[in-house]
């Protein structure tokens, strides 16, 4: 019987699957998806598609020195305060202190985000050590029980429908976690697009399989219920539909997800840009309309593999590098906020996002003068959107003295002298919370360590 159970459920986690790529095929809304699903297969799978128990998440890992330009968009707030020409912060007398967070936060000029509510700005977390110019940097994703932060994010994603689960761009760290799907990995942003073809098309051939004829019967009539609902004649009939399908998808999602010069232009970057921007640019705009698509649940993006030691002495590059950073990061927000949450009634997918932020060495944050690589006490630091998920602003940080505060996971204060990688793999549990949406007994699959409570927003709880 069990057996039989588990088997069910795999099969209406296929047909969904194939549903929402062959609804982004055909350029339909995921609302109709759902209309589909239920004429096709009945509400209790309709209903399955219709609610997500997590949000998807985006994480950004910068290696080879690149995580310090980061820097620019999210000072500590006593270095930015302190208007200090020395210290390794650009826009001194342009900062401003954020109203209302519930932990004290700067940000300068190029700082995306700036004008959402106080709840809804950036979480940082002292956390990790200093682990200069590794592009794989592991300190601040280790979970805890042997887990990664990437895999366990994933894992929870698993309970919302997606084509491919997790999607890794180059050679960053995926790491381990129970129940984590295999990552699917590419090289670019133009290899996500193919990623998508081949697995939409696979996907789509899951018709071929008549194994269990209830489930075929459901999958044929859902895709006769999206072909109405297109209104386009062009299609061919039921006949055939399995191998005819997986070939539209194809070519239909090549068109749908690769960046256009159009794309570049909203998220602030062109051909002229910086090279290393143009990647990071590229791999938001695909991610957003994977997202937007209902393909993937999760991205895990590399950033800025370079090593910017010189940047102070060119201040003018240093600017269009940070305005580029912020304003991609500010256009990929945008994108999912103006795209209705198909599983949500009345909610964006800006609504149910999670950006984290991760890197091998921020560089001194208090020596703009070759921008060493070492950091006050070796410590490094973690960036996150949480949706509101968890309280707003710096938890520890650096002062103008070079002095490193930590932070206490219950209660959220800081705690002068804690290193930050003492609370690593707690600012990886504050992410996965944000990930499972304040599931505590889902987090526990994964982490049992200190409590978190001190930084997690009082309403989620």
């Amino acid at each position: 019987m069990l057996d039989k159970d588990k088997t069910r459920r795999v099969g209406r986690r296929s047909l969904i699957q194939w549903s929402l790529a062959a609804g982004a095929a055909l350029g339909l809304p995921q609302w109709k998806v759902l209309e589909a699903l239920e004429v096709g297969a009945g509400k209790a799978v309709a209903q399955e598609a219709a609610c997500r128990v997590s949000n998807r998440s985006v994480h950004i890992v910068a290696g080879g020195g690149g995580f310090a330009w980061f820097q620019l968009l999210w000072p500590h707030v006593d270095i930015a305060e302190a208007r200090n020409e020395n210290f390794a912060w650009h826009a001194i007398g342009e900062d401003r202190r954020v109203a209302g967070t519930d932990k004290p936060l700067e940000i300068g000029p190029e700082s995306p985000w700036s004008s959402l509510s106080s709840d809804r700005q950036v979480s940082c977390f002292m956390a990790g050590t200093n682990q200069t110019h590794t592009r794989r940097p592991a300190s601040t994703t280790n979970l805890a029980m042997g887990s990664n932060l990437f895999a366990a994010c994933a894992a929870i994603q698993t309970g919302d429908a997606s084509v491919v689960p997790h999607v890794a761009i180059g050679n960053v760290q995926y790491g381990v976690a129970e129940g984590a799907p295999r990552t699917a990995r590419v090289e670019s942003a133009g290899g996500m697009v193919g990623l998508f073809n081949s697995a939409a098309s696979r996907a789509g051939g899951l018709l071929d399989n008549r194994s269990n004829q209830a489930l075929f019967a459901s999958r044929y009539n859902t895709w006769m219920s999206l072909r109405a609902a297109s209104g386009r004649a062009a299609f061919r009939s039921g006949v055939g539909v399995g191998a005819a399908s997986a070939r539209l998808i194809g070519e239909n999602l090549a068109d749908a997800l690769r960046p256009t010069e159009a794309d570049r232009r909203r998220y602030g970057f062109g051909a002229d840009s910086y090279d290393r921007v143009r990647d990071l640019g590229d791999g938001l705009i695909v991610a957003a309309k994977s997202f937007a698509l209902g393909l993937t649940n999760s991205v895990v993006l590399p950033a800025m593999y370079d090593d910017p030691h010189g940047a102070f002495n060119n201040m003018g590059r240093l600017r269009t590098i940070t305005t580029h950073l912020g304003a991609m990061l500010q256009a990929f927000y945008d994108d999912l906020a103006m795209t209705q949450e198909p599983d949500c009634v009345g909610e964006s997918m800006a609504d149910n996002l999670v950006i984290s932020i991760h890197g091998d060495t921020p560089k001194n944050p208090r020596d703009r003068s070759g921008w060493p690589d070492g950091t006050p006490s070796n410590s490094n630091w973690v960036y996150v959107y949480s949706s509101g998920m968890l309280k707003s602003g710096w938890f520890g940080g650096v002062d103008r003295a070079g002095n490193v505060a930590g932070w206490d996971p219950g209660t959220g204060e800081d705690v002068p002298g804690r290193s930050s990688g003492s609370t690593s793999s707690a600012a990886a549990a504050a992410i996965a919370y944000s990930v499972c949406k304040g599931d505590l007994r889902r987090l526990q699959d994964f982490y049992r360590g200190e409590s978190i409570r001190g930084v997690v927003a009082s309403d989620t709880v």
